[in-house]
């Protein structure tokens, strides 16, 4: 169950330290990236240059930052404009309380607004939690890259996950 408090937001360059906080938790984890080195305020800063949709979760309006999801361009080419690839992490001590679909929640929407026309992600396969809210939301599973990357110098495959925004087709 979600609770009543969570509220999403656009965020804001001044969630980059909050943002960092929760990136660099799911780095740790090594379930949800191939990414190994943490990220500083400044590199997240970064993210709003795309000009396109980050939503930040919070405890309460208010509040702390407690997930977040952000949309970043699929590829540079003019023909996949309208295209997002998106991530969502949640802040260790608050998974599984309902911030991830929160966020994503919030992101489709603001997706839709800001004219995309379709949301995809990867997703380790054991991230089930991942797969499972994607599933929930209307992502469906459309592949899987085998062999993807390396990650600790161990091959890992990625579920291709992927979800039409309707109102833009």
């Amino acid at each position: 169950m979600t609770p009543s408090n969570l509220q999403a937001r656009p965020a804001e360059p001044s969630d980059a330290p909050a943002i960092a906080l929760i990136y660099n938790q799911g780095i740790e984890d090594r379930i949800a990236t191939f990414e190994t080195e943490p990220r500083t305020p400044e590199q997240v800063e970064a993210w709003w240059a795309h000009n396109l949709p980050i939503v930040a979760v919070t405890d309460g309006a208010g509040g702390p930052v407690v997930g977040y999801a952000a949309v970043f361009p699929y590829a540079d080419r003019c023909c996949y404009r309208g295209i997002g690839e998106f991530s969502v992490y949640v802040r260790r001590d608050w998974r599984g309380r309902g911030v991830g679909r929160v966020a994503m929640e919030q992101l489709i929407v603001a997706a839709e607004s800001a004219g995309l026309w379709k949301l995809l992600s990867r997703v380790f396969p054991e991230n089930r939690a991942s797969l499972s809210l994607m599933a929930r939301l209307g992502f469906k599973e459309v592949g899987v890259h085998e062999k993807h990357g390396k990650l600790d110098g161990v091959w890992r495959d990625c579920v291709l996950v992927e979800r039409l925004l309707p109102a833009d087709l």
